[in-house]
């Protein structure tokens, strides 16, 4: 027992004497020739957090220990070689000055410009459907006839009392007539020629009556016929040829099919708020072109902004703008997702450098600018980042080395090596 404490008494007191040593190497090397070296080459691995509350230390340069013992023998010492970092390997990149897309990126939906849902308004049964499901359909195209013998029969009825009540009126006129001329001769009663012209007075509406029934079943009969109308792709019909449909079905089953506008077309995306003047100025000028890109193609169609939302969604901060595309090869199909991209203008001449140049600090951002070889930190905005490149707003003016790998490394004025193969690669 006496022997572990033993043995570590003399592992503190080492302990001890050699952080005196890195405290004071000049100490140590003045009592222990050699030790004050070892302790100064000893303070280089500390942290730089406890380095920098170290007493600075002329033994950490190369010669200080031989030049401390030439002092001390009476010569003057031998001044030590100034201390130098090694050169950073660095990519660097051009920062490029010219005419730039300002363009924003968003998800949107794919939306028919108009949708109908086509449903029975008599109660009938399905005679015919006369297109195949999802066929490409014309405004005015018959798509289903309905079993119409019943409303036709009514009309044929209706007919056969408009004809009795033109005969009665027919007699009714004839009555009018003679009863005219008894009373002009002296020889009938006034009675009889006002009964007459009462009885014609109501053929008469009668007839109006039967006019408007006839009119009614022929509007009836119209809706036995059920025809597109607007142009666009039918989807599946739910009931086929001998199924009964009724009128005021609200279920899923009343809808015979949909009829979706497929060309021309919307795409429906949101952005944020911050972007309704600029959208709205662009609308205003020669338009914001739009781009949409279905998810699983390489390639998108070009559109333009149509439409903007007459309000803002408070819950998101967003508004809904939609995008109107020709679509004529139905590359655009309803429902689905895509990229969109709009282009509100063309700045002409706008700074970009790439994105992994610009770094951050507690100042802001910041880019390393190359000169010389020498690498200094320089302040910048910037503006937005689109396409793999951050557009600087102001701190370059275009033309400026910059780096775009390696600046985690650097300090300020701290000396580069450029990769030969990356020298010349630009924005």
């Amino acid at each position: 027992m006496a022997i572990v404490k033993l043995i570590g008494a003399l592992v503190v007191l080492a302990t001890g004497v050699t952080g005196v040593a890195v405290y004071t190497p000049e100490t140590a090397e003045r009592y222990w020739p050699g030790a004050g070296a070892r302790a100064a080459a000893l303070r280089t691995y500390l942290p730089s957090a406890v380095l920098a509350k170290l007493p600075p230390s002329n033994l950490a340069k190369p010669g200080a220990a031989a030049s401390l013992r030439a002092g001390e023998a009476g010569t003057p010492p031998v001044p030590p070689a100034a201390e130098q970092r090694p050169a950073v390997s660095v990519t660097v990149a051009l920062a490029k000055k010219g005419p730039l897309a300002v363009r924003l990126d968003a998800i949107g939906t794919i939306q028919p410009i108009a949708s109908v849902a086509l449903r029975t308004r008599a109660d009938a049964q399905i005679d015919r459907v006369l297109v195949n499901d999802g066929a490409a359909v014309k405004a005015g195209e018959v798509l289903v006839k309905l079993d119409s013998r019943q409303v036709e029969a009514q009309i044929k009825q209706a007919e056969a009392t408009l004809a009795k009540d033109r005969a009665q009126l027919d007699q009714g006129n004839r009555d009018v007539t003679r009863y005219a001329a008894l009373i002009a001769n002296q020889t009938g009663l006034q009675i009889n020629l006002d009964n007459a012209k009462t009885t014609v007075a109501s053929l008469k509406a009668s007839i109006i009556g039967d006019e408007a029934a006839i009119e009614n079943l022929k509007v009836q009969l119209t809706w036995y016929t059920i025809a597109a109308p607007i142009s666009g792709r039918v989807g599946t019909f739910t009931a086929k040829a001998g199924n009964i449909i009724r009128a005021g079905d609200s279920s899923a089953t009343g809808t015979l099919a949909v009829i979706n506008q497929i060309t021309p077309i919307y795409v429906a995306f949101s952005l944020p708020q911050i972007m309704l003047p600029e959208l709205r100025a662009a609308m205003a000028g020669p338009g914001a072109r739009a781009s949409a890109t279905p998810q699983g193609l390489a390639s998108g169609v070009d559109g333009k902004v149509a439409v903007i939302d007459n309000a803002i969604d408070a819950s998101t901060g967003t508004i809904t703008a939609r995008a109107t595309f020709d679509n004529a090869d139905e590359v655009l199909w309803p429902g689905q997702l895509c990229n969109v991209r709009v282009t509100l203008r063309t700045e002409p001449e706008a700074v970009s450098v790439p994105r992994e140049a610009i770094q951050s600090g507690q100042a802001g951002s910041f880019v390393y600018v190359i000169a010389d070889n020498v690498a200094t930190s320089q302040p910048v905005v910037v503006a937005r980042v689109q396409d793999g490149v951050a557009v600087v707003s102001d701190g370059l003016k275009g033309g400026e080395t910059v780096v775009s790998d390696g600046a985690l490394l650097l300090t300020n004025n701290a000396r580069v090596e450029i990769r030969a193969k990356d020298a010349k690669k630009g924005v």
